[in-house]
């Protein structure tokens, strides 16, 4: 039996999802945090990825998040996914990013950024210049670029697949063997610097290697199984937490490509990043919290004249179609949408980006109501996403957060 599809009033009453984006947990769609303190306290800008995905953007990010910084953001479109905009070109001629202003001064290069947030605000822990943080560092950017050779350099034989891959695995012995020497779950005795700067990048390893090598970072290592759940226990790592999804669609372009080995593992994988089900995926295992569903619907909500405008099916029909979807996320009714809607359905699906959009199980929750709903007219699937490129996520489409 199906029911008819709420309309939009009708679904704006099952959600009060709130968030205080000034004063609040950490979350991607702030453009001012006070942490309690007032607008004349604000000595930083932060100029971030429109797309909270940049992995030197979420280190300085999260910083500021732990050392409850007052910070305002503006929010600056990567390449890969637009154009980016002439004002941040005047302000930082190359365009790259992170870039902070810290009293008028602009700073770019995210180590940089951090060691002048250091002398202006103490360090986190120990900071980026102390002698237990230097082999630290180090030792991250090993563990990038074993990572980088493995994934994204083409293997001529499987020879040169598995060298590449034990090479990895070799330094991720050295990364557990540094965790067990600590009397905490992280880097060092206490949460700090260290760990901020390993996030960005091992959470990329993890989402990455389980979609594209069939290897699972997390699940095979215990001390970092450790050291992820720890960071989870962190509102400020999870406001910037990303999901697998997100990051095997998002990396290739910014990588120059991610290769993938062709086990039967790595394409069991794949369709379970793709296609669901995204419950009990190993990128996240803290408890799921009572209102994602409420903030999904209520991101949806705001945003659905643009989502609807820029998916390429007829907008009549993708309307009554995510409406249809919305209804079943939040009534776990069957609510049967138009024929030929699978394909609009699974569009949006594909481009939900965590946490831009929204955190990381209002994200699988929201996934799983589209691919059901999808599932009921039919198996067509939405454009393929670029590997090239991301302008399919243009922020230009959408109003400012």
């Amino acid at each position: 039996m199906s029911i008819l599809p709420l309309s939009w009033s009708e679904l704006a009453t099952l959600t009060n999802f709130h968030l205080d984006l000034v004063n609040g947990p950490t979350n991607a769609q702030a453009r001012l945090r006070l942490f309690g303190q007032t607008e004349a306290d604000v000595r930083v800008t932060l100029y971030r990825d429109n797309h909270a995905w940049c992995p030197y953007c979420q280190k300085v990010w999260l910083w500021l998040e732990e050392k409850q910084v007052p910070y305002r953001i503006e929010k600056v479109t990567m390449f890969c996914y637009g154009e980016k905009e002439r004002w941040y070109k005047r302000l930082v001629p190359s365009g790259m990013l992170p870039a902070i202003a810290l009293d008028d001064r602009v700073i770019t290069e995210s180590d940089d950024i951090l060691i002048a947030l250091e002398q202006r605000y103490g360090s986190l822990g120990l900071g980026m210049q102390m002698p237990t943080v230097l082999p630290l560092r180090q030792l991250e950017r090993l563990l990038f670029r074993a990572w980088c050779m493995w994934l994204c350099y083409p293997m001529r034989s499987q020879l040169e697949e598995q060298r590449h891959r034990e090479k990895f695995i070799g330094v991720v012995a050295q990364v557990e063997e540094t965790l067990s020497q600590t009397p905490s779950p992280y880097f060092l005795a206490e949460f700090g610097t260290a760990d901020v700067i390993f996030t960005p990048y091992v959470e990329r390893m993890n989402a990455s290697l389980y979609y594209y090598k069939g290897y699972s970072l997390r699940e095979e290592n215990p001390h970092l199984a450790d050291w992820f759940a720890a960071m989870e226990n962190r509102s400020t790592y999870r406001g910037t937490q990303s999901d697998f999804h997100t990051h095997a669609h998002d990396l290739p372009p910014q990588m120059g490509g991610c290769h993938e080995n062709g086990e039967a593992q790595t394409q069991l994988n794949q369709n379970r990043v793709d296609n669901g089900p995204w419950q009990g995926l190993p990128d996240v295992t803290y408890p799921e919290p009572q209102n994602a569903c409420a903030e999904a619907l209520h991101r949806v909500i705001k945003h659905h004249v643009n989502i609807i405008k820029v998916n390429p099916a007829e907008d009549q029909l993708c309307d009554q179609a995510l409406r249809c979807a919305l209804t079943h996320l939040m009534t776990n009714e069957v609510c049967l949408p138009p024929p030929g809607s699978d394909v609009a359905l699974r569009y949006l699906r594909d481009r939900i980006s965590v946490p831009r959009d929204m955190s990381i199980y209002a994200a699988k929750r929201l996934k799983a109501s589209l691919e059901a709903t999808a599932a009921l007219v039919g198996d067509g699937q939405g454009l393929p996403i670029p590997v090239q490129h991301r302008r399919d996520q243009d922020p230009a489409n959408f109003t400012k957060n």
